[in-house]
């Protein structure tokens, strides 16, 4: 359930290393027991040192790295098998490096731009904790009768704790929920079809999406994959779910003799831009080549759509501070007023 692969970071070094000696001309096993030795990580070295005994054994490549588990992607499987056949292996290599250091400043800007709200959320968390701990031990000192200033019922240290690990907890619940719907019940196109559907996270996720789908395509049909395993490996490089699913349904239309922009349009996945831009490109015979000069656009989009997620959720968590405020300011104000009320009732 919790099987581990490749860190991206390690996979793009991994894929640069791989390129820059195989167009020096280095023979591929001398390539990958090289790079075993210098990448970091003691998993992947051993891994690759297992790739490198595959190989001396004369097994091919993709039988030498699919044999590890999942532990690298299906698309970089996929697509050093078909450039290993072609011949293309360095350029091929780039080009995957290029891809997976591109998805790793993606993650990087998304973790800035939400890091400044999630460290306010954290920092109310621990503000209402002080405050109920703070309340209850004065309450302590003097032998009087906490006060329950929030309206929960948590006071002194003990309602504390429960506010402070009740908080992050269920964050954390909800986490491990999803990973259990994701990998112990393999709910992952259920939930992902769910995502899609949501204001501005469904629009990101689509996006994303429809930019890898766009580069994985132009760069198989490039090095010479057939239709349907570059569209299989395409849908998969998405990481999205709901376009994996969509996978059977896809290439069984296409083996029926359909065209992809029919089959990009049964799908209802995909927008209706990019529908059009494919049928378009398919009449004129250059899908891979109209693909591949809109793949940065279309990751430009992708981008654009992050950052609007990211202030959607900058958004989110400012609702969430700022409910936790007024709700204290309510309480506060609604505890102190009852005091008054109850020291008018006794002159």
């Amino acid at each position: 359930m919790f099987g581990s692969t490749i860190p991206l970071k390690t996979l793009s070094f991994m894929c640069r290393s791989m390129a820059t000696m195989l167009h020096s001309g280095v023979p591929i096993v001398k390539v990958v027991e090289t790079v075993a030795r210098n990448v970091r990580g003691p998993s992947c070295q051993r891994r690759l040192r297992a790739v490198v005994e595959k190989l001396k054994m004369g097994e091919d490549v993709r039988s030498s790295f699919a044999s590890q588990d999942d532990y690298f992607p299906d698309l970089f499987i996929d697509m050093v098998a078909v450039a290993d056949e072609t011949g293309s292996l360095p350029e091929v290599l780039k080009s995957l490096a290029d891809h997976y250091e591109n998805l790793l400043r993606l993650r990087r800007d998304f973790i800035g731009q939400i890091a400044l709200p999630i460290l306010q959320l954290v920092a109310a968390i621990f503000i209402i904790t002080f405050v109920i701990f703070v309340l209850g031990a004065i309450a302590g000192s003097t032998g009087s009768k906490p006060m329950d200033v929030f309206g929960w019922g948590l006071t002194g240290s003990r309602g504390a704790a429960i506010f402070f690990f009740g908080s992050f907890g269920a964050f954390f619940l909800v986490y491990l929920m999803y990973l259990f719907a994701v990998r112990g019940f393999r709910q992952e196109r259920t939930l992902h079809t769910i995502f899609l559907k949501i204001p501005v996270l469904g629009p990101c996720m689509r996006a994303f999406a429809i930019a890898r789908f766009s580069w994985a395509f132009a760069l198989t049909q490039q090095a010479g994959m057939r239709i349907v395993p570059s569209l299989e490996a395409s849908l998969k490089a998405t990481a999205n779910y709901a376009f994996i699913g969509a996978i059977p349904r896809m290439c069984a239309l296409i083996k029926q003799g359909e065209d992809l922009s029919t089959v990009v349009n049964d799908s209802r996945l995909f927008t209706v831009e990019f529908e059009q831009m494919v049928s378009v490109a398919e009449t004129s015979g250059t899908v891979p080549e109209t693909l591949e000069h809109l793949s940065p656009q279309f990751e430009d989009s992708a981008r654009r759509s992050l950052r609007a997620l990211a202030i959607a959720f900058g958004w989110v968590v400012w609702a969430l501070v700022a409910g936790f405020i007024i709700f204290a300011i309510f309480s506060l104000a609604s505890f102190y007023i009852g005091m008054l009320n109850d020291a008018a009732k006794g002159i």
